[in-house]
C-alpha cells in the first residue's frame, strides 16, 4: 500500500466540509430529516421554545424564573434572588453547571448540542423548517439559489427573510425580557421607542446578530465559534456514548446487489477466497445528505458532529428498505462497536460525579443557610467615640440591609452584649421588596462595661419576632 493510500482514511481531518481548497465558503443544503429521533427532537424543541418565550413571565414565589439584570446587579435563578453579596453562591452554581455539562459530555457526548442548545433548536426547528416550507427540500432550495432573480425567487426569498427578521426580533425581545423582567418588557413594548431609545438600539442590535447567525452564519457557529466542540478531544474516550457508525458491520461498503441468488453467489465466492463479504452499508450517502454540518459520520467521531441523530434516522430508513436490522449508525461507544463491551462507568466518570455531588452539597448548604436579608454593619468611618451627658460612651454605626424577597420587611436591631442603649436615626427601618435600606444608629454603653479602646459587641437583626442574623462589630472606647 502506498503512503498516499495509507493516509487517505484520515485525510478528512485535514479540512472541514464547509470550506473548499481555495478557502471559500461551501454552502450546505441538508436534506430534510425525518424519523423517530427527529420527531422526538421536534417535540422537545417545542417545549424548550415554549419555555423560552414564557420564561420572563413565569414566577416562583413572586420572583421571576430567570433574570440576569446586569444593570441593576440583580440575578434570579429558579426563584432565588442573588445580589452582589451572594456572588460566591452564584459562582458555585456556574461551576456546578459546567461540571454537569462536562460529566454529561464524558458519558453521552454532545447530546446537549443536538437536542437542547438554543443555536440548534432555533436553527433546525424554526428557521430551517421555515426554509423547507417556503423553498422546499435540499434539491429545490439549491435550484432556487442558482436560478436568476425572477418573480418566484424574489417572492420566496423576500417572504423567507421577512419571517427570519420577525423571529429574530421576537427572540431579541425575549432576551431583553430575561434582563429586565416580563412586566417591564411589556411596558417597554407598549411605549414609544424614543422613551427607551438605548434599550431599543440594544434590541435592534440583538435582532441583527440573531438574524445574521440563523440566515447566514448557521453551522459555522458550531464548527468555528463554539469552543464546546473542540473540547470533545479532552472529554470523550472510548467509553463515551456518541453517534457512531458500526464499521465492523458496515464495511466493506458496496452498492446493493439486486437478486438474492446473485448476492448469495457473490458472498459465497468471497468466502472461498477468504475475503470479507460486503457489509450492510450500501454507500447511499443519505447520512451525509441530511447532516446539518456536512460531515460523513462513517469517518468516525468529528468535532463538527453535534449528535443531532439525523444520520441515524436516514440510515434506519434505508436498513428497513433493504431488510437489514437497524442500528448501523447508532448511539454507541467505541468499545461497544470494536470489542462488544457494554457501557461501564470509568474512574474519570466517577471522579466527575463525585465533584458534582460535592458541589451540589455545598450549594444546597449555602442556599439552605441563606438569610432573606443581607446585613452590613460598620462603625462610621473617621469618627471617634463621643461622651453622652450621662457619661456613657457613644458610637455611631451605619447599616445597610438588602432585601432578597418580594415583600417589604420591617427590621429591628437589638444590642445583646454588653448591655447598653441602641437608638435608630430616622425612625423605623423598613426595606422595600428587593430593595436596599441604608441608615444609621447610635449605641451608648456604660464605660464600666468596656475593656479599653477596642471592644466587641453583639447585635441581633429581627423581622418581627424572627431572628434573621447575628452580627459582631467593634465598639471604640476610652483607653484605660
Amino acid at each position: 500500500m502506498s503512503t498516499k493510500q495509507s493516509q487517505q482514511p484520515e485525510s478528512f481531518r485535514d479540512s472541514i466540509s464547509t470550506v473548499d481548497a481555495k478557502g471559500d465558503r461551501v454552502w450546505l443544503y441538508p436534506k430534510k430529516p425525518s424519523g423517530r429521533y427527529y420527531n422526538a427532537r421536534k417535540w422537545l424543541a417545542y417545549v424548550l421554545i415554549g419555555l423560552f418565550f414564557a420564561g420572563p413571565f413565569l414566577k416562583i414565589g413572586g420572583q421571576p424564573l430567570l433574570m440576569f439584570n446586569l444593570f441593576d446587579r440583580k440575578f434570579v435563578l429558579f426563584g432565588y434572588l442573588f445580589v452582589p453579596q451572594d456572588f460566591h453562591i452564584f459562582v458555585l452554581l456556574m461551576i456546578l453547571m459546567i461540571v454537569f455539562i462536562v460529566l454529561f459530555t464524558v458519558v453521552y457526548g454532545r447530546v446537549w448540542c443536538g437536542w437542547a442548545c438554543p443555536q440548534t433548536v432555533f436553527m433546525e426547528m424554526v428557521f430551517r423548517r421555515i426554509e423547507y416550507w417556503i423553498e422546499g427540500d435540499a434539491s429545490k432550495k439549491k435550484k432556487l439559489d442558482k436560478m436568476p432573480w425572477n418573480r418566484e425567487k424574489i417572492l420566496k426569498k423576500g417572504f423567507k427573510h421577512t419571517l427570519f427578521v420577525l423571529f429574530s426580533l421576537a427572540i431579541a425581545n425575549m432576551v431583553l425580557g430575561y434582563i429586565f423582567g416580563g412586566e417591564q418588557l411589556m411596558q417597554m413594548v407598549a411605549s414609544s421607542p424614543l422613551e427607551n431609545w438605548d434599550i431599543f438600539v440594544a434590541h435592534v442590535a440583538f435582532a441583527g446578530v440573531f438574524y445574521a447567525v440563523f440566515a447566514r452564519f448557521r453551522e459555522q457557529v458550531c464548527i468555528a465559534v463554539c469552543p464546546y466542540g473542540r473540547l470533545q478531544g479532552v472529554f470523550l474516550d472510548k467509553d463515551s456514548v456518541v453517534i457512531s457508525y458500526d464499521h465492523i458491520r458496515g464495511e466493506p461498503r458496496g452498492k446493493l446487489k439486486k437478486g438474492n441468488k446473485k448476492k448469495e453467489e457473490a458472498e459465497r465466492k468471497l468466502q472461498l477466497e477468504d475475503v470479507k463479504p460486503q457489509g450492510d452499508c450500501i454507500d447511499c450517502s443519505l447520512c451525509v445528505q441530511v447532516c446539518p454540518t456536512g460531515i460523513d459520520i462513517r469517518n468516525g467521531t468529528q468535532l463538527e458532529c453535534i449528535n443531532c441523530t439525523a444520520c441515524i434516522d436516514a440510515c434506519d430508513e434505508v436498513m428497513d428498505k433493504i431488510e437489514k436490522p437497524r442500528g448501523l449508525i447508532r448511539f454507541a461507544s467505541a468499545n461497544d462497536i470494536e470489542e462488544k463491551k457494554p457501557f461501564k462507568w470509568t474512574i474519570r466518570m466517577l471522579a466527575y460525579t463525585g465533584v458534582l455531588c460535592l458541589l451540589l452539597g455545598a450549594v444546597g448548604f449555602l442556599l439552605g443557610g441563606r438569610s432573606k436579608v443581607e446585613t452590613t454593619v460598620l462603625r462610621a468611618p473617621g469618627m471617634t467615640y463621643q461622651v453622652a451627658d450621662n457619661g456613657d460612651i457613644r458610637n455611631l454605626y451605619t447599616i445597610q440591609l438588602v432585601n432578597k424577597t418580594h415583600e417589604e420587611i420591617p427590621i429591628s436591631v437589638k444590642l445583646i452584649e454588653p448591655a447598653g442603649q441602641l437608638t435608630v436615626a430616622g425612625g423605623d427601618m423598613v426595606i422595600e421588596k428587593e430593595g436596599i435600606y441604608k441608615g444609621a444608629f447610635f449605641i451608648e454603653i456604660d464605660p464600666s462595661l468596656l475593656d479599653g479602646a477596642r471592644n466587641t459587641i453583639t447585635l441581633e437583626i429581627y423581622s418581627g419576632e424572627e431572628l434573621l442574623e447575628t452580627i459582631d462589630s467593634r465598639f471604640l472606647g476610652p483607653i484605660k
